[in-house]
Order: C-alpha cells, then sequence, then structure tokens
C-alpha cells in the first residue's frame, strides 16, 4: 500500500514539474487546480465548496485508483441502500449550509474585531473645520498632479456612526452625510 502512495506522490510532484515548466498548456492542467479549490476547506466558511454545494465530501481521482473505505462500503450497497443513504445525506444538507453560515458569522466578527483594535474613533463637533478627500472617480480629480484634498469645509451636525453633515464656506449644506473617514481636520 505504501508504495502505490509513493507512486501517486511521485506522479503528483512530475505533474507539477511539467506545469512549472510547461506553463504554456496551463489549460491542460486547469482540471487538477479547480479540483483542489473546490476540496479544499475554507476558513471563513469552515467546509469546502464542494460540500456546501452537494452535502457529501468529494471523491478525489486518487481514491477511485486506491480505494478508501468510504467507496468501498458505497459500493457494496444495493440500489435501494445506496438511495437511502444518498436521501439522508441530502437532508443533513441544509444542517451543513447552516453551520457554515454560523461559522462565517462568526469568522466575520472576529475580523471585525481585529480590524477594530487598530481604528482610532476620530471626534468631530459641530463648527470644526476640515478638508473632504478627494476621490479618484469624482469629477473634482483631475490627474496625479492635482491635490487630494478639497475644502475648508465646517462640520453642521454630527450623525450616528462617524457619518458627517458639513456645511461650504460659502453656507451651502450638503445634500448627503459622508463618512469620517474621508475627512481630515
Amino acid at each position: 500500500m505504501n508504495g502505490v502512495i509513493e507512486a501517486a506522490n511521485t506522479n503528483i510532484k512530475n505533474i507539477l514539474r511539467k506545469m512549472v515548466d510547461n506553463y504554456k498548456q496551463w489549460h491542460e492542467k486547469l482540471l487538477f487546480s479547480l479540483i483542489g479549490y473546490h476540496t479544499t476547506v475554507r476558513t471563513s466558511t469552515g467546509a469546502t465548496p464542494y460540500l456546501l454545494v452537494y452535502g457529501t465530501k468529494a471523491v478525489i481521482p486518487a481514491e477511485v485508483e486506491i480505494p478508501s473505505l468510504r467507496i468501498i462500503q458505497e459500493v457494496e450497497l444495493s440500489n435501494a441502500e445506496w438511495v437511502q443513504i444518498r436521501y439522508e445525506q441530502l437532508a443533513l444538507i441544509d444542517g451543513k449550509r447552516m453551520n457554515a453560515v454560523c461559522h462565517g458569522q462568526l469568522y466575520q466578527n472576529k475580523m471585525t474585531r481585529s480590524f477594530n483594535k487598530k481604528v482610532r474613533p476620530r471626534q468631530f463637533t459641530p463648527g470644526q473645520l476640515v478638508l473632504k478627500r478627494i476621490f479618484p472617480h469624482q469629477d473634482e480629480a483631475k490627474g496625479k498632479f492635482s491635490p487630494n484634498w478639497q475644502g475648508p469645509y465646517m462640520v453642521h451636525r454630527v450623525l450616528t456612526r462617524g457619518a458627517l453633515i458639513l456645511v461650504g464656506m460659502d453656507e451651502e449644506i450638503w445634500p448627503r452625510p459622508i463618512n469620517s473617514d474621508a475627512i481630515k481636520r
């Protein structure tokens, strides 16, 4: 058995070496990378994409050549037994997806906490003078040598979660709130 596994590992290494040596035929090796992508556990969901779509673990080509316990068990089942087991697996798929959603929410909360540790809250008060960032998609962006900030503006009102209403120096109130990330004193 170890000899077969070593031969399979050698074949995989040869394939990878050929992929590096002959990059012009990448489209022929695309299926191998797709299998790797679909059968790798994602950190955000705690499951593989294949498991979330089909409700069962993927059978990799090596398992077909070297039968695993799962493959042997499925081969020895009658059609009725196989259909019953498959039906039970499909009934559990919703639970697996809910577990992935919960895992994803926990992952997002963890990432939010780690991001928020580094964020310094910025406090603005009405009447304070500020500059507004010019984003590349705005009309005011003229090129790479143009200024990145425009203003001065005055803070008219402070809204929740860092949103601000600005007033121009000509007493014109901006119609939409702006995020405090795009503002500097």
